[in-house]
């Protein structure tokens, strides 16, 4: 088997974790974590992870002018990106989540745009507003309160600052990725990320009592670090490494529906119009803003 077909396997299973994970994760809280003690667990365990694996990779030393980067990455690549995104998780539904997550290209074309100084064309502004309008759409008209959604207005909100904190984090991101080993730039973020979400979750990860979590909590709960966190970088890196980065990307787009199926199958979610018509917009949007211009 050669490379490029594993590395395509290697990113069907970075979707298939990650469309899991929106359920698996749900189930996880607040049953027995509560989000932001969930999180503290998450950002620790997968540092540890980092950290053994990190004399695999190069022996490098940081540069003093680049751990403020490697800071800001962590912010918004682990801190505010994993905080509202579990909070969000807990408060809507897993497929209002996924499909939320996919502006993120959208976003990223906007960031770029004001801070990288990207060309502006007219289909990528139509495709903006068109993915902007199906990502209002689901967090405003979303608003049916159920056993699983307790408060979706806020929830999809707080999605929607997750993935605009994940497109923070590409742009930022960029130039390190490009000049450290990524065992040896994720070992430090990580760290970073710990000690920014330590103070958010510490009396929540306290109030934890490990003798009321089951086994198959504990088993979720090592499903979202070692699959959905550690497991998945670990793909995505030859995933990247063996193909071109927009085959990588498309198959971001497989998450609403890997979601999708794995809640509606385990009947923690349900398909509406509402759903299916914002799900649309979204995806006609990134379709516009992806899409590369004619020579």
């Amino acid at each position: 088997m050669n490379k490029r077909i594993l590395a395509l396997i290697a990113a069907s299973f970075v979707a298939l974790f990650y469309g899991a994970n929106y359920t698996i994760a749900k189930d996880v809280m607040p049953h027995y974590v509560e989000p932001f003690g969930f999180i503290v667990i998450r950002v620790l365990g997968a540092f540890i992870l980092f950290l053994g694996i990190g004399f695999l990779g190069p022996k490098e030393k940081i540069e003093r002018k680049d751990f403020a980067r490697i800071a800001l990455a962590a912010i918004f690549g682990v801190g505010i990106n994993m905080l509202a995104f579990f909070e969000g998780l807990n408060l809507t539904t897993p497929i209002s989540a996924s499909v939320l997550m996919v502006t993120t290209p959208i976003i990223v074309l906007i960031l770029a745009i004001i801070f990288l100084k990207e060309k502006i064309r007219i289909l990528k502004v139509i495709g903006v507003l068109i993915g902007l309008s199906g990502t209002l759409l689901i967090i405003l008209y979303n608003t049916k309160v159920s056993a699983t959604a307790t408060n979706p207005v806020l929830g999809n909100f707080l999605i929607f600052v997750n993935a605009t904190s994940y497109a923070c984090y590409i742009i930022v991101v960029k130039k390190i990725t490009q000049k450290y080993h990524p065992f040896t730039f994720m070992k430090w973020m990580y760290g970073f990320g710990f000690l920014f979400v330590l103070p958010f979750g510490i009396s929540q990860l306290l109030d934890i009592q490990p003798d009321a979590i089951p086994i198959e909590g504990y088993l979720k709960i090592g499903y979202v670090i070692l699959f959905a966190t550690f497991g998945t970088y670990i793909l995505n890196i030859f995933a990247i490494k063996e193909l071109k980065p927009t085959t990588v990307a498309v198959f971001i787009y497989l998450q609403p529906l890997l979601a999708s199926t794995f809640a509606i199958a385990l009947g923690k979610d349900s398909l509406d119009s509402i759903k299916i018509v914002a799900t649309l917009l979204i995806f006609v949007g990134v379709y516009l803003v992806t899409k590369k211009p004619r020579k």
